[in-house]
Parts: structure tokens; sequence; C-alpha cells
């Protein structure tokens, strides 16, 4: 049989003049979405705040936003632990950004960082609308398990959104190894407890399990004692 002489169509010098690709579909912007997760204390914001400037500096318009909950360091400003800061919008949900901002300041906007992702219940919606359809590129910063290591908020979500991810680690406060979790050191049990190293410290997977259990055991004597506390009291008070 003879060998066929088709060949692929090429694209011609027309087809990429007019703004349209080979299906005949009009070009747009390519957006992306960059996810940086991790424990407490990796330096997640620390990257989104070197990604961010690094972006700026090529002549990139941005735009940093934050939860409105994280008030630890500043308000307006997304904060490292090590002090570098950013100014930031601090909203309470993803979807009010665009009309804060304008139609016309967002159209000339190219990225977007968004510093404690958990904390926003629209994430998802937010990233597919903004790289998908504006065709911005957004790059998402936040923790990818709680205290007891479940997913917190969307994060985990977007990943099969992302162009990369990227899992930062920290150092174990309690011998050095790397660090895949967060040790909550308090008694509460809410999953959302804004704080910083007074509340949490990165651990390593040993002692992440060795401390569940001790922490586990001081909040059982330490209800043991309120028990304790409150019979002793009532029983002084039916004596008088």
């Amino acid at each position: 049989m003879a060998a066929s002489n088709l060949k692929p169509a090429a694209v011609t010098t027309n087809q990429v003049n007019s703004g349209r690709d080979r299906v005949g579909l009009p070009h747009r912007n390519s957006g992306e979405i960059h996810v940086i997760m991790g424990p407490m204390f990796a330096g997640k914001t620390t990257a989104l705040l070197r990604r961010i400037r690094s972006e700026s500096d090529n002549g990139r318009n941005i735009a940093m936003i934050k939860s409105s909950k994280d008030t630890r360091y500043a308000i307006d400003s997304v904060v490292t632990h090590d002090g570098a800061k950013l100014p930031c919008w601090a909203l309470p949900e993803l979807t009010s950004f665009r009309q804060k901002l304008g139609d016309d300041a967002y159209a000339k906007l190219d990225v977007i960082g968004i510093d404690e992702a958990q904390f926003f219940e629209d994430l998802y919606e937010f990233c597919c609308n903004a790289a998908d359809h504006d065709g911005k590129t957004v790059v998402v910063a936040g923790l990818d398990g709680d205290y007891l290591r479940r997913s917190f908020g969307s994060v985990l979500d977007i990943i099969p959104l992302a162009d990369t991810v990227t899992k930062l680690t920290a150092r174990c406060e309690l011998c050095g190894k790397r660090a895949f979790f967060t040790l909550r050191k308090t008694e509460e049990t809410e999953t959302e407890i804004i704080g910083g190293a007074d509340v949490y410290m990165p651990v390593c997977r040993q002692h992440y399990v060795n401390g569940q259990v001790v922490i586990g055991a001081a909040r059982n004597v330490l209800e043991f004692h309120k028990v304790q506390s409150k019979s002793c009291v009532e029983a002084a008070a039916a004596a008088i």
C-alpha cells in the first residue's frame, strides 16, 4: 500500500493574524492557577509575596486579597511571620472583589494573590471564573489541613484546577525534622481559631501523633478538675 501524502494542516499567517485559533474560536488571554499549601510556619505567605512581587517587577498589574478574619498583624496588609508585608484587600468573601475594585480596574488586572485561602468558602468558584473566563493568573496560599489533619476549607478542592501545586514544609518545633502537620497547643476544639505561635506549632508525624495523645490526656485532666471543682462548689452551697 502506498504511503499517504496527506500532511497535517498548517496554521496560516492569516489565521494567526485574525486572532482566532485553528478551530476558529477567538483567542483570549490564558489564565493560570497556582496553589501554595502546607502547615503553619512553612513559608506559604512568604512564597506568595515573592511570586506576586516578581510579577509586579515584570510589569504586570497585581492585587492581593486576604480573609478579613485574619487580623493578627494588620487589617489592610498581608504580613509574613517575619514582618514582610504587602497592601491587600481584606474581604469576607472573594465574589465581592470585582465589585469593590471596579470593572475597569479588574479588566486591567493580570495577577491576583490570595492569602489564607482556607477561609474563603467561594474559593473554587472565584478561581474558576478568574482563570477560565477572565484570563487572570491566580496564586493561592493556604493550609491544606486543619489541626486534626482534615481538609480545611476549599484549598484541596482547587487542586484539579491548578497549573502547579507546591507543598511546603516547616521544621518540627520539637525535633527539627521536616514538619508536615500543624499541632494545636490549646484546648479549644473549633476548626477556625486564628492564632500564631501562641496557639499552633509545626510538627513531624511522630510528634503530631505523640502530641495529640499528650494534649488529649491534658484535656481529660482539665475536664476532670472542672468536674471536681463544680462538685465541690455544689457541695459547699448545699451545706450553707
